[in-house]
Order: structure tokens, then sequence, then C-alpha cells
């Protein structure tokens, strides 16, 4: 564990991976800017929420700028490790673990007073290739699976660090958006079992944090929404340990669903607490104060979902800036999703912010 604060000079950086750096037109914009001076999490914890909190990655911590404003811990209050904690990070060999990276993000979070989400411990992607290639019977990688599991929520227990790990997305992304569960080496060699056995190893490991799965496109009422449901009622039916439910919420300006927040209390009715877990809302470039607009609206809608209801604990933006947004990398021709510009200006969207959690 650590036991003095990583200097933030001497970061050691780590690919972004999946989540690739913007492009230059990420977001050339024309800005009207925010009008709000509110600090986000202030905001939300004086409505009875958890946290407001912020996506971050190792590589972004040597822009002092970006730094600053993250560190602020009344803007946010909890910080999600967007790579430093998955499995290529944490265990690229077998039996290996290295959490240098993931060190850094807990220090950063503890020099600051904020609250950590741990992501993730079982995920088909950004796997180290001895685990999704290995050919594993059943038994050896359910040993594979919850050691890995395990070893992570213990490194990072509560009671043993005094950073506070608030929640973790024990199993990310587990369906298609058919509903089907995506075919992966976990469900391939375990079926569906592996979330009830990994879930049950975590809360073994840590009984403090609350275990979450975390998926997209459930903001949307649908079979996709209906498979998690039926997993939720199912595991909770067996006592199997699950606390709450991940809307990651990687939205589109002007399609963002009308009934969001009953979709929340959907979940919040079978006995599970939900959190919007990586909220960015993209548009297709280029930048029009028009979009700007639609974008300041549908990130008061979404708030204000959350803010209704009594068990959204929080929301977690997927990095507070077009600077470091993964979208351009993913999305040819879209970006703009954040509600801070990639000069690190408050957009439009920050007024939507203010206005959701003020409503």
């Amino acid at each position: 564990m650590l036991t003095t604060l990583v200097s933030l000079v001497s970061l050691f950086l780590i690919p972004l991976r999946s989540y690739a750096a913007p492009s230059a037109t990420s977001s050339a914009a024309p800005n009207p800017g925010a009008t709000s001076t509110a600090s986000l999490n202030s905001l939300a914890q004086s409505i009875g929420k958890a946290y407001f909190g912020s996506a971050t990655d190792n590589p972004e911590f040597t822009d002092a700028a970006y730094l600053a404003i993250l560190s602020d811990n009344a803007m946010f209050g909890q910080i999600t490790p967007a790579n430093a904690w998955k499995w290529d990070a944490t265990e690229p060999e077998q039996g290996v673990f290295t959490f240098t990276q993931a060190d850094q993000v807990a220090a950063l979070a503890q020099g600051n007073g904020q609250l950590i989400r741990g992501h993730n411990c079982v995920w088909h992607q950004q796997l180290p290739t001895w685990v999704s290639s290995g050919n594993f019977t059943a038994a050896e990688l359910t040993d594979i699976m919850t050691t890995h599991c395990t070893t992570i929520l213990e490194h990072f227990k509560g009671d043993t660090c005094e950073w506070r790990l608030i929640a973790f997305d024990i199993v990310n992304e587990p369906f298609n958006d058919d509903g089907t569960f995506t075919s992966d080496v976990f469900f391939n060699t375990l079926g569906s079992s592996y979330i009830g056995t990994v879930l049950t190893a975590a809360r073994a490991a840590d009984p403090s944090t609350h275990l979450y799965i975390n998926e997209f496109n459930l903001e949307f009422a649908g079979v996709k929404s209906t498979a998690m449901a039926n997993l939720v009622s199912s595991l909770k039916s067996a006592g199997t340990p699950l606390d709450g439910i991940g809307f990651e919420s990687h939205l589109i300006v002007g399609q963002v669903p009308t009934d969001f927040q009953q979709q929340l209390e959907s979940f919040t009715a079978l006995g599970v607490e939900v959190a919007v877990t990586e909220l960015d809302i993209r548009m297709t470039l280029p930048v029009t104060d028009a979009l700007l607009a639609q974008q300041q609206a549908d990130y008061q809608s979404v708030v204000s979902a959350c803010k209704a209801v009594s068990g959204c604990v929080g929301v977690t933006i997927w990095d507070y800036t077009d600077k470091f947004s993964w979208i351009p990398g993913a999305f040819a021709g879209q970006g703009a999703a954040c509600p801070w510009d990639d000069n690190l200006v408050k957009k439009p969207a920050f007024d939507g912010i203010v206005a959701g959690l003020q409503s």
C-alpha cells in the first residue's frame, strides 16, 4: 500500500488504449461559455447525493491546468480511474500484479480528499491475451477470475488504505444490445454464473465497498434493460451480493430519453442503488451554438433525473474536458461531449448540470 503520496511530476504514463486521445477538431468551437460559478460536488452533496465526480487517466496528470480543476474537491468529490485499474494494467502476466499506475490515481484522490469508484474487475475488453486466449477449464478460469478480483479489492479495501473506495464495477458490460450475454472468455467458459461467482468473491474480499454491474444503453427501455433487470432479480433472489447498477450514459445530443428517471426507478425498485457512471453527451461536429444549447438541456435532463431518484447516489462524467475525451477516437466526426472544452473553459453544458442539480 502507499505510504506517501506519489510525486505527480514523475508519473509513469500508460497508453490510453481504447480511450484514444481526441483529435484536434474534437471541439473546435463557438463556445458562449457557462455563467454559473457553482461547485458541482458541493451542490450535489447539498441535495443529498454522495458525490459529483469525473473519470481521469494517468497521462493527463502532467497537465497542470487540467489537474488543478480535477483536484478541486468542491467541484469533483469522486474520481474513477479510466484505465489504470483494468486487467491489462494490473495483471499483465498471470499472477504478476502491478499497481504502479493504479496507486497513482488512488494517491491523487487521497491527497484531494476525494472518493474513488473502482473500474473494473471483469470485462471482455482490455484483457491481456493470456486471459482472453488461455483455453482454461471452468475450474481454472474461476480461480483466475476470483484471484484477480480478490487481489484488486484487497489492495484497495477501505480498512487498509487511507482513501475511500465507495464502489467498484465488478462486472462491466455483460450484455449485448439485444439482451443476450456478451460472448467472451468468461461467458463462453462459465456461462452467466461467472457474474454471481465474482460478486460473491468481491464481497468476501471487501465487505464495505458497494458492488456494481456497469452497463451502457440501460437509459432506454427495451430488451437490454429488461435483461439487466431480470439478472438483478435473479441475483437478489439467490442472495448474491449486489449493491448497485451503473448507467454509463454515453449519450447523443438531442437523443436523451425522456423516461430516464423511470428507468432509474425501475432498478431501485429491485432493491439496488443506481449511479450515472460515465456520462458524456456527444454531437456531430462542427460545434454550433444550437448544438451547445441542446447539449445544455440534455445534461440538465440527465442530472435532474438522478436528482429526482433518491436511490441515485451520484453522477460521474467520463472526464470533464473535451481535451481528453475518448469520443473522437471512437466515433468518427463526433466529439465535444464534455462540460469543459479543449481549452478547459466551461461550456453551456456546465450550466445544464447546475440547473439539473438545482431544479
